[in-house]
């Protein structure tokens, strides 16, 4: 029996490309539905690639059938923080109203496997340094209420429907590919690692550091950060389970440590043979001193061994990425 495909939506964005480059290193047979509003169709380097809307009923109930789909990886999603806070609306007509209309095409099409990606915005604050999946969810932006909208959707569309699901939560997402194929390419970008290494290489004036005064080792905030790679590998395993049979699961995706502002921008110093220009401004509101994950369930619940779990690895291929763009926009 042929076997059934594997639609990606998203997949020309940051986290979905460096997916579906696994999927098609793995041979599998995979679509990928994108609208590039903020994807890049040359960063889908396997596959066949669709552009469209995930709202789009029609157009996804026929992936689903002409393609004889049977797993769902689903990353498109609007995911900045300050403009979901701006234009609330924006984020749950996209990131909720769409996914809804995403998952009703996928029960009616019989989808078996449905694997979110989530964000650890739906912890909001915690009460604890590490936030663990039974962590109280209190998300404090509309991006991260959208998210956890949608993973109730999903919850209770799996329990009406047979389809089984993994979510996975991420911490902070960073790095490029490490062959250099594909990287982040995202306009505009808040994610902390990205804006340094885009300072380090002159596309920005200085790094804006968001408080000093936080009660942490050296004064600024901790995050875990893990590189896009690795949380790559985290959605093969989740197909993988789910492909086994395994029940719906909804998981953290971090390292279960975390680093500081000023430990990034050593590591970018570092890397960079030169320190970037630095700007400390007045804390954000919201933004907790520390926000790590708490790993055990993950790897309790399938293989997923990290192997670029450390800075220097996750700057490094980011200003990689970084000086390649800047390459690119210079030649053209």
């Amino acid at each position: 029996m042929k076997k059934k495909g594997v639609l990606v939506t998203g997949g020309a964005g940051y986290i979905g490309s460096h997916v579906v480059k696994q999927l098609g290193e793995m041979d599998e047979r995979i679509v990928v539905l994108d609208n590039l509003s903020t994807g890049f169709s040359e960063s889908v380097l396997y596959g066949t690639f669709i552009e469209g809307d995930i709202g789009n009923q029609a157009l996804v109930s026929r992936i689903i059938r002409e393609h004889n789909i049977g797993s769902v990886l689903h990353f498109a999603a609007h995911t900045i923080v300050p403009e979901s806070v701006a234009d609330p609306l924006k984020y749950y007509g996209n990131n909720t109203c769409c996914t809804r209309n995403l998952l009703h095409c996928c029960a009616a099409g019989g989808i078996k496997n449905f694997i979110f990606s989530s964000t650890a915005a739906v912890y909001g604050i915690p009460t604890q340094p590490f936030a663990s999946e039974t962590s109280p969810t209190n998300p404090i932006n509309p991006y991260g209420t959208s998210k956890l909208m949608s993973e109730w959707m999903l919850r209770d569309s799996c329990a009406a429907s047979g389809m089984r699901h993994v979510i996975l939560r991420y911490f902070n997402v960073a790095g490029s590919d490490p062959e250099g194929a594909i990287g982040q390419s995202t306009e505009n970008a808040t994610l902390l690692i990205k804006v340094a290494a885009e300072v380090a290489v002159g596309k920005r004036q200085a790094l804006l550091v968001f408080g000093t005064d936080y009660p942490t080792r050296d004064g600024t905030g901790i995050r875990d950060y893990i590189h896009v790679s690795d949380l790559a590998d985290a959605h093969i395993q989740a197909l993988n389970f789910l492909r086994a049979g395994e029940a719906s699961a909804t998981l953290n995706c971090g390292y279960g440590h975390g680093y500081s502002v000023r430990e990034v921008i050593d590591a970018v110093n570092k890397a960079n043979g030169a320190p970037i220009a630095v700007e400390e401004v007045p804390r954000r509101p919201g933004d907790p001193p520390q926000l790590v994950a708490a790993v055990n369930k993950i790897h309790k619940t399938f293989e997923w061994t990290p192997i670029y779990d450390n800075l220097e690895d996750i700057v490094r291929t980011s200003l990689a990425w970084e000086h390649k763009l800047l390459a690119r926009q210079s030649a053209a």
